[in-house]
């Protein structure tokens, strides 16, 4: 089927929705040919998951993927903002394409489609192929190249219908969690030498937005976990922390894109690893910026025994959520008109494509799911995405993460995000308050 998807992304002036990932909700792990990620390998390992679970059966929405377009739709969505697993379209990473798996995100688009719901792809939420994980994975350029190709196969496949491409999804976190400190897949510690895990993810958003270019007239996006930084105190030396870490979170994955080279905080942790032609590739210019926020960091000078030039603080004196993180909505203000300040016309159109928060919801005795922390979380921030876009910030849509609640990564089923209950035993979805309350609010527009 093909759709004009003109259709539906000529519908509204500002994108209003939700965003999953397919690791989070798919399940399925073993069907239709997908082959193994990384994250099957590190939750098969003992004690990387807090509750021992897995994303095998998640919300099962590679079955119930009609009753979760219904839910947008419900809700009242303009964009869904899903990826897709690599695994699935290629099982080793490179070679042969598995049919099935490109067929289930051709049904998933074109359900889109005919909801009026414009369909936000990001090509890689994490789940790298584990065969490419044993050829060196993203320490290895090969994989920036095996990227570009997958994400060909994807876009003369599915790049007719679909209204925005993501290349990567926050690549500090999957090079941070993933590969400097081990708490998320692949497990590796390599601390600050995993800067070349970030250089090739970057290699390959560069070349996968060529390629994207190609076969498909879509918009492409770069996805980043931004925060503002703040230090813990006027002191020199944690100024000079601060710095550091900005520079590691914000400006490594901003800079080369938007700037064409890299922060000379980073100087020396980049010379041995960029190659000739490298910065050009990825300064592909961007239709727009993903940026998933949820909070502020706070930075202090690194004590004795830290191998680190930062250490992270609490930030104290505000509330928390479930998963103990600040709530900050002015943040978000602040790093929204921070970013058009700092890069001012190299700063493309922006979309939030992840905000939200983590509550410990359960059905009441009538069933009903009553969450007013998370609809004065949404509410506040949404107020502040306004803000900014009164400020002058050209932000295009807010998609709250998430739709359903999920397999949190190494929390498990233990973190609970969505607008949507999801009973992970029997997999049955029950709209939540907050979900009422972002239909209302959708409705409204700006």
């Amino acid at each position: 089927m093909t759709t004009d998807v003109t259709r539906v992304s000529g519908r509204s002036s500002f994108w209003w929705g939700a965003a999953t990932a397919a690791y989070q909700v798919e399940g399925a792990v073993d069907e239709d040919g997908r082959g193994t990620s990384i994250w099957d390998t590190f939750c098969a390992e003992p004690g990387r998951i807090a509750d021992g679970s897995s994303g095998a059966v998640a919300c099962d929405s590679y079955h119930r993927w009609r009753e979760d377009l219904d839910l947008l739709q419900g809700v009242g969505a303009t964009a869904y903002r899903f990826s897709v697993a690599w695994p699935r379209i290629q099982p080793s990473g490179s070679g042969p394409v598995n049919q099935a798996g490109l067929d289930y995100y051709d049904r998933l688009v074109d359900g889109l489609l005919e909801r009026g719901i414009a369909p936000f792809v990001t090509l890689f939420h994490w789940d790298l192929p584990q065969a490419l994980q044993d050829d060196g994975g993203w320490t290895s350029r090969d994989t920036a190249h095996r990227f570009a190709a997958y994400a060909t196969v994807v876009a003369e496949a599915l790049g007719d219908r679909v209204a925005c491409w993501g290349t990567l999804n926050e690549p500090f976190v999957h090079m941070a969690l993933g590969h400097a400190f081990g708490t998320h897949a692949p497990g590796q510690t390599l601390l600050m030498e995993a800067f070349p895990v970030g250089h090739h993810q970057l290699l390959a958003h560069g070349l996968a937005a060529q390629a994207l270019r190609t076969a498909s007239s879509a918009p492409v996006m770069l996805v980043d976990n931004l925060t503002p930084v703040r230090a813990a105190s006027s002191s020199e030396a944690d100024l000079a922390a601060t710095a550091v870490y900005d520079a590691l979170h914000n400006r490594m994955f901003l800079d080369p894109v938007l700037r064409g080279r890299y922060p000379e905080a980073l100087t020396a942790l980049a010379e041995p690893v960029v190659q000739e032609g490298d910065l050009a590739t990825i300064a592909q210019p961007l239709d727009l910026l993903g940026v998933n926020y949820y909070n502020p960091t706070v930075v202090q000078a690194p004590g004795a025994d830290n191998p680190l030039p930062f250490e992270l603080v609490p930030l104290t004196g505000v509330s928390t959520t479930g998963f103990g993180w600040p709530v900050v909505p002015e943040g978000l203000t602040e790093l929204l008109v921070g970013l058009r300040d700092t890069y001012d016309e190299a700063l493309p159109p922006v979309v939030v494509t992840e905000n939200g928060c983590s509550y410990p919801d359960e059905p009441g005795p009538d069933g009903t799911i009553d969450d007013p922390d998370r609809i004065a979380y949404l509410d506040s921030h949404i107020r502040a995405v306004g803000t900014a876009r009164e400020a002058g910030v050209d932000v295009r849509g807010y998609l709250t993460w998430s739709l359903l609640d999920n397999f949190e990564w190494a929390d498990g089923y233990q973190q609970r995000f969505g607008v949507t209950y999801v009973d992970f035993a029997t997999g049955e979805r029950t709209p939540k308050a907050s979900y009422a309350w972002l239909r209302d609010r959708i409705a409204q527009g700006w």
